[in-house]
């Protein structure tokens, strides 16, 4: 049976905890989504919509948009 805990039932730490995750997955997305906006699409390893459906839709507590900074761009030719 699994125990759900109201908001209010979570100790301080754990809601800090959740709220600083919430946050930081909010700011890796919102950088991972403008940084897509602004990249030309040769630039972008596949899809520039199927990364963009991608990082909003999945809950990845930060990891997609990071893989996308990592691996999901091309460095600029010169």
């Amino acid at each position: 049976m699994a125990l759900k805990k109201r908001w209010e039932e979570l100790s301080l730490r754990a809601r800090r905890l959740i709220i600083i995750a919430a946050t930081l997955e909010g700011v890796f997305k919102f950088a991972a989504l403008i940084d897509l906006a602004r990249r030309p699409a040769d630039e972008v390893r596949g899809s520039k919509a199927k990364w963009a459906t991608a990082i909003v839709v999945v809950n990845s507590v930060g990891a997609l948009p990071l893989y996308y900074f990592a691996r999901g761009r091309r460095t600029s030719s010169p």
